[in-house]
């Protein structure tokens, strides 16, 4: 079988390389295949194969032999094809690739579930994703009713709706209260050390993202209301409280964590109920961005960015939602204030990033997965599929920075670009001058 495999080294140029087995040609199937076919493959052996792969040592050739005759590169032994298929750049890196650069990729469809009465969480932190350093992303779900218990945590909370209906709540440490119900599309930012809940609301509860700016985080290790109680001497509890021992004795006295509970009354009947504005919290802990205007649309998709400018709460985690149509570019550009954290919602891409020392590594990226860019590392990525593609693009940081090179290099001085890349003055004319974010297919 012959495995083919064609990568873009510019808008000019292509490579074909084949890896001879037999008589059959097998193209990598990026389209069409479901990382959900993987039934009956452990997590296990597809998160190290698809985090580690091949050593990428003899890939200065690739270029230069002629792989039909080469069997170089050939694999008589047993593949995992689905994997193989769905992230072919992987295994078999383009012929740009070099060097090692650490992981880039994780799946949340790899982490295990932690399943209870009313709903699930997991999470990819840096003992799955070792390079992420400083965020950790946690999915969770919750049906109609159910709670995420009291709790509080060591990292600020961010969060955004990607389906169904929630109420949360904040406790400010003046005693003022922050209550609202929000929807897909919507965020939240809750400070480290602030009490919240989560609630899901009809007519199907909820599922939400929340990244935390800690790359141990664990959603495992938060403090709970319930084991505070548990663990508090019941004496102690009846003299805080002002409650008999026979009314002590009704407490939990074990983690409630996620739990069913009946759908609560409407908004402003919750407000009222804790003492409507005498209790209000003077800053907003939500946004509203699925109604926000795009900062940046083009024909080639479109960006919303949320920080500390739009939304001043958020003061530690910046965020942009990009969308990009099919065939299109987020434009090659680096980030030098913060590493980046990413999120897929919806459709496939490919990223390659370019460190220091001519390190480079290629992935393919698909609804569900996170990507994860060095500090200042040079990017770019395209859109593979047929259909929109929607990814978070996170940062610890107060505010979204990016560099575009087409940027740079239209704002130096033309004769020094000239030097650099050999082209004349009508070419770099050519070059986006200013930054685009997102370049049409």
């Amino acid at each position: 079988m012959k495995e083919v495999e064609k990568t873009a080294i510019g808008s000019d140029a292509e490579v074909v390389n084949e890896v001879t087995k037999g008589d059959e040609v097998h193209k990598p199937n990026t389209e069409g295949f479901s990382r959900r076919n993987f039934l009956g493959v452990s997590p296990t052996v597809l998160a190290t194969a698809a985090l580690v792969g091949l050593t990428a040592q003899a890939q200065d050739t690739r270029d230069t032999r002629k792989a039909d005759k080469d069997t170089s590169a050939s694999d008589p032994g047993p593949e995992n094809s689905p994997l193989l298929d769905e992230n072919p750049s992987s295994n078999m890196p383009p012929p740009t690739d070099h060097g090692d650069i650490g992981p880039i990729w994780y799946s949340f469809d790899l982490a295990h579930k932690r399943v209870q009465e009313g709903g699930w969480t997991h999470e990819v932190n840096s003992k799955v994703l070792p390079s992420s350093k400083d965020l950790t992303g946690v999915n969770m779900r919750l049906t109609a009713g159910s709670f995420r218990e009291f709790h509080w945590h060591t990292a600020d909370e961010w969060a955004i709706m990607e389906y169904g209906n929630a109420r949360v709540t904040v406790l400010n440490p003046d005693g003022t209260m922050f209550i609202d119900d929000v929807t897909k599309g919507d965020l939240w930012l809750f400070p480290a050390g602030y009490p919240l809940s989560i609630q899901g609301l009809g007519p199907d509860g909820c599922q939400f993202l929340l990244v935390f700016d800690e790359g141990d985080f664990s959603e495992d290790g938060t403090f709970l209301l319930s084991e505070t109680i548990a663990h508090t001497p019941r004496n102690i509890l009846a003299k805080n409280f002002r409650l008999d021992p026979s009314a002590v004795a009704k407490l939990p006295t074990d983690q409630l964590y996620i739990f069913p509970a009946k759908l609560p009354q409407s908004l402003a009947q919750d407000k009222a109920a804790i003492g409507g504005r005498r209790v209000e919290s003077p800053i907003r802990y939500t946004f509203k961005m699925s109604s926000m205007a795009p900062t940046r649309k083009a024909p080639g998709g479109e960006v919303r960015i949320v920080d500390s400018r739009n939304f001043p709460p958020n003061k530690n985690i910046a965020a942009a939602l990009v969308t990009l149509k099919p065939g299109a570019l987020r434009e090659l550009h680096w980030h030098p204030n913060a590493s980046e954290w990413q999120f897929w919602l919806a459709g496939k891409g490919r990223m390659t990033i370019i460190m220091n020392e001519g390190r480079a590594r290629t992935m393919y990226f698909n609804a569900n997965d996170v990507g994860f860019v060095p500090r200042v590392a040079t990017h770019y990525i395209e859109n593979t599929g047929t259909t929109d593609s929607t990814f978070l693009e996170m940062f610890k940081a107060d505010q979204f920075v990016d560099v575009s090179l087409n940027n740079w290099l239209r704002h130096a001085p033309p004769e020094a670009v000239t030097s650099h890349l050999n082209l004349g003055p009508e070419l770099i004319a050519k070059i986006p001058a200013e930054k685009e974010l997102v370049i049409a297919g």
